[in-house]
């Protein structure tokens, strides 16, 4: 370790005895590398394995192997009742009551559900909003219903980051002075999968609104990442996945969110979305579930939704405050070790104002994009796991359940071992 690193181990490894929240950690299976465990800096990719999801999902095959059928109406958890649980505890989350939200399908099918309702063009008012370099998916969620409305991409208004790729709220005012009478949705996201920047979900959704625009927000890197308050903030609708930093394993089933007010918009209608009252007296009438269950099409799929009941705990258990507040340390000192002593070899485009990102720093290596290949897969080879961006973009994200500070300063030492490899 060079000397100028000599503190900073007994520093990383009082800030983890310190902290209250370092045992969480224990309740996650970490991937293990050489005879050691990795520094897992990909939860905002896919989250790490809760050790409780195993006996969630083994409790399930039980009842479906004990129950069949009758475990729609059985057992400790009915499966016709799933969603009570995943509701109460989703809700505090994302700032909604429990009736606003519900567990179901994969993020881009929920985003073409959610347009399908909002995105209703009439008139002068067709044009859909989005940033520029948005997650190619939402882009293509946005141009499909253009299309079916047998519009063109004249119709999708990008706005474009400033000199450093950020997003100014500044820019997506003046997009609305220029055009707010064309615009019917903006389809924005609260945390910018690439550059890490939390978007001003309040702020733009109130100037949508004053333009006469509905909102929806994708959701992906805020959910379980950065305080949301979607119903006092006025949000029209939003969605996102559960594999990310809500742990819920590859492909969980995702969430959407439709604010109160909303509850009787015309919608995709299908067999789980009818009231539950009266569904099984198979009225040709589609009558809507209450609130956001209402937007359901098809049974929920109960093994892929068992590990979130074990995800989800957590996040019920500590708060999302006490959540965020460990998120700013760890990410804090991620970002001061980078700028203290990697500032020559790394640019950190995520910005520098805590209250603007989430766990989430984006490097990017000064000497190019080929550099910073070669440190990514550096990296990985030592067992410091993050991901890859095109173009020229390495994610680390530090995460407050089971990331620590020394995972922080092992990541610094693997970045500063590959530059000497690299001079020698």
């Amino acid at each position: 370790m060079p000397a100028a690193l000599d503190v900073e181990e007994p520093r990383a490894l009082a800030l983890d005895a310190a902290d209250p929240l370092s045992a969480c950690r224990d309740a996650f299976l970490i991937p293990p590398h050489g005879t050691g465990e990795q520094a897992y800096f990909c939860g905002n990719s896919l989250g790490l394995q809760p050790r409780a999801a195993r006996a969630a999902l083994d409790a399930e095959l039980d009842q479906w192997a004990t129950r069949a059928v009758e475990g729609h109406f059985e057992g400790m958890q009915p499966w016709l009742d799933v969603q009570d649980e995943l509701q109460r505890m989703l809700a505090p989350i994302v700032g909604a009551a429990p009736a606003d939200v519900v567990v179901m399908n994969a993020l881009s099918v929920n985003l073409q559900l959610l347009l399908s309702s909002f995105y209703r063009p009439h008139g002068a008012r067709r044009v859909i909003l989005i940033e520029q370099g948005t997650f190619p998916s939402d882009r293509h969620v946005a141009v499909s219903h253009l299309a079916w409305h047998g519009l063109g991409e004249d119709a999708l208004i990008e706005v474009a980051p400033d000199a450093h790729g950020l997003f100014a709220t500044a820019a997506f005012a003046e997009a609305f002075a220029r055009q707010g009478d064309r615009i019917a949705l903006a389809l924005l996201p609260g945390v910018q999968y690439r550059n890490g920047q939390v978007f001003d979900i309040a702020a733009l959704t109130e100037l949508a609104h004053r333009h006469g625009a509905m909102v929806c927000f994708d959701l992906a890197h805020a959910v379980g990442n950065v305080p949301l308050r979607l119903a006092d903030w006025n949000v029209d609708c939003a969605a996102w996945c559960s594999y990310k930093y809500l742990n819920g394993g590859p492909g969980a089933p995702g969430g959407v969110f439709v604010h109160a007010r909303h509850a009787q918009r015309p919608r995709l209608a299908g067999w789980w979305g009818h009231a539950q009252a009266t569904r099984f007296q198979m009225a040709a009438e589609f009558v809507p579930e209450q609130g956001a269950r209402g937007w359901q099409l098809s049974n929920p799929p109960i093994l892929a939704m068992a590990p979130l009941h074990a995800s989800l705990a957590p996040f019920a258990s500590i708060g999302m405050p006490a959540l965020r507040a460990r998120a700013l340390r760890l990410t804090g000192y991620l970002d001061e070790l980078l700028r203290t002593h990697a500032a020559n070899i790394i640019e950190i485009l995520t910005p520098g104002d805590e209250s603007r990102r989430g766990c989430q720093l984006s490097l990017r290596v000064r000497a190019g994009r080929e550099a910073g290949r070669s440190l990514f897969a550096h990296l990985i080879a030592h067992g410091v796991i993050g991901d890859w961006r095109e173009p020229d973009v390495i994610r680390l994200a530090p995460v407050p359940l089971y990331n620590r500070h020394t995972d922080c300063l092992r990541a610094l030492r693997a970045i500063l071992d590959w530059t000497r490899g690299a001079r020698g």
